[in-house]
């Protein structure tokens, strides 16, 4: 079975957040970055599956230079090798921008399944693997807290709301978004720290796939909302007090 994880690199969760306010844009140059982590659970996942029913799994990114050593993150874990698809402009790319991207790269390859985080640190749209999957052709399932395999089939386990599961029987390939929790995440060992810097990661270019990166939605301004005070006086006798007082906290403020 050969398996392909989505990983993404992300602002770390420690990271300062500051706002410029002069561009109305997030000032990045004090991040350090890591792996997303539902996707270090999509990873985990991969890599149990692959120790039962054995294959290979490959992690896959989409973003600037940087982030092989996410990718590299992945081999030390235990992953086999790595694609890149590597352009300054998928920093920031929209959830649409990087499936095409992933897709593109993964068109030129065999697959069984392949696996995401269901949804990002950072944006948290949780609309990338799904649009992958369409762009893919693949069904696929999200919410994903179990996953069985046997003779080139699956049985998942879905959550639902309200504290309710749902059980799907899927055909190879497939696509499967993870949700956090579902299993125990492994460190990177020492050994497998020194294995990762002789295995395979293949970089590839946005122009090398053919993919447009123009972009199908944008970040135009962000800011810190203002905090505003403002007392208003009710007159009136105590019962045309009382309705006016029920109007605003129903239709100002909306907690009724």
């Amino acid at each position: 079975m050969r398996i392909f994880v989505c990983v993404k690199q992300v602002p770390a969760g420690d990271s300062l957040l500051r706002v410029d306010g002069a561009s109305g844009c997030v000032d990045d140059g004090d991040f350090s970055y890591e792996m997303n982590e539902p996707d270090a659970y999509a990873l985990e996942e991969a890599l149990q599956l692959k120790e039962k029913h054995g294959g290979e799994v490959v992690a896959i990114s989409a973003g600037p230079a940087r982030a092989a050593s996410t990718i590299r993150e992945a081999l030390a874990k235990g992953a086999d090798r790595g694609v890149l698809i590597e352009d300054d402009n998928l920093a920031g790319a929209d959830a649409f921008v990087t499936a095409r991207a992933l897709a593109a790269a993964l068109r030129v390859e065999e697959f069984d399944l392949v696996l995401t985080g269901l949804q990002s640190d950072d944006a948290g749209f949780g609309q990338t693997g799904v649009v992958l999957a369409e762009l893919l052709g693949l069904p696929h399932a999200t919410l994903i807290v179990e996953v069985q395999a046997e003779d080139g089939k699956l049985r998942v386990k879905r959550e639902l709301e309200a504290g309710w599961f749902q059980y799907i029987g899927m055909d190879l390939p497939a696509l499967l978004t993870i949700q956090s929790g579902i299993n125990k995440v492994r460190y990177a060992t020492l050994m497998g720290i020194k294995k990762a810097r002789n295995k395979l990661l293949t970089r590839h270019t946005p122009s090398e796939l053919g993919i447009d990166l123009a972009p199908m939605q944008t970040v135009q301004r962000v800011y810190v909302p203002t905090k505003t005070k403002q007392t208003v006086m009710i007159e009136g006798s105590a019962d045309e007090a009382a309705k006016q007082l029920i109007e605003k906290l129903k239709f100002e403020a909306r907690v009724l």
